[in-house]
């Protein structure tokens, strides 16, 4: 990957993170911009022919409480999403992308929790059959979903393993191999 297009990426990965946050009053209780942040990697969980990806990927990802989904008690978790925005960044020049989304997390106890999100994709992986070995993806914006379980390691540090997905839905062409990567990821909750 070039450096230019890294810079990018960078660029609007923050862009994304800025605007997901735009005209959203912090709630009460929160003394920090940033609810969660996470680090981790993540391998190709599809290795077809079409869609065999190479090297690792490096995932960072910020979530937001602007909806004060924290001091919320029971069903009301649920309809107070958290705000999610990152970056997955290829290590062998494969797609890396920035995302942004909503994230649900479902408290299991001792614990343990599990999580879905749902959201958007920019990515700089080929669009269309050109030879190449890799996924051809049909256009540059996808949708991005992820499901997750953790557990609370204590107060502020977790382990999550995570598995998520990026396609278009047959939406633009017939060019759909998607992005499917699994991995493990380490969050710090303030």
């Amino acid at each position: 990957m070039s450096t230019a297009t890294t810079a990018t990426l960078l660029r609007l990965g923050m862009a994304v993170a800025v605007l997901s946050t735009a005209g959203v009053e912090p709630a009460a209780a929160q003394d920090h911009l940033f609810d969660e942040v996470r680090l981790g990697g993540l391998m190709a969980a599809d290795k077809t022919d079409t869609n065999d990806e190479k090297g690792g990927f490096v995932e960072a990802m910020a979530l937001f409480d602007p909806w004060g989904r924290n001091e919320a008690d029971g069903l009301q978790k649920l309809i107070r999403p958290r705000i999610h925005a990152g970056a997955t960044m290829s290590t062998a020049g494969e797609a890396s992308q920035i995302f942004g989304g909503f994230s649900w997390t479902v408290d299991l106890g001792d614990g343990f929790f599990v999580e879905g999100g749902v959201g958007g994709t920019l990515h700089n992986g080929r669009l269309r059959v050109d030879g190449t070995d890799g996924p051809k993806l049909g256009c540059a914006l996808l949708f991005h979903e992820y499901a997750a379980a953790g557990i609370n390691l204590d107060a502020h540090w977790r382990v999550i393993a995570q598995i998520e997905h990026s396609s278009h839905a047959n939406l633009c062409g017939d060019t759909n191999n998607g992005l499917t990567r699994g991995g493990v990821l380490i969050g710090y909750k303030f």
